[in-house]
């Protein structure tokens, strides 16, 4: 079992930066693909960014990409999403999610963390 916990939302001024954290348990966390997906009022889940185990495979969605950062310390147990250059649109709610490396869905997900960007 893996239970996530997702910090570092909160509001902030458009062009601001914010740093999200997605802390796991247990002792298995490199063998897990670890997404960051956000969701908006009245919108459909989006996948923002995603990373492998090993580090490597980034994956950024287009309205994101050369603003936000994903990066992972296996030795922590932890991912993060570096989100530089905020927008209003980034308003969201942002989830972070596990998936075991042969798995095709989802096995483990946060339960989210508010991001407000003010314009």
């Amino acid at each position: 079992q893996v239970q996530l916990v997702e910090s570092g939302g909160g509001l902030v001024q458009a062009g601001g930066s914010l740093r999200l954290s997605c802390a796991a348990s247990g002792r298995t966390f490199s063998s897990y693909a670890m997404d960051w997906f956000r969701q908006a009022p009245g919108k459909e889940r989006e996948l923002v960014a995603a990373i492998r185990g090993s580090g490597g495979n980034i994956y950024y969605a287009d309205s994101v990409k050369g603003r936000f950062t994903i990066s992972r310390d296996n030795a922590k147990n932890s991912v993060y999403l570096q989100m530089n250059s905020l927008k209003p649109e980034d308003t969201a709610v942002y989830y972070c999610a596990a998936r075991y490396y042969s798995n095709y869905e989802y096995d483990y997900w946060g339960q989210g963390t508010q991001v407000t960007v003010s314009s």
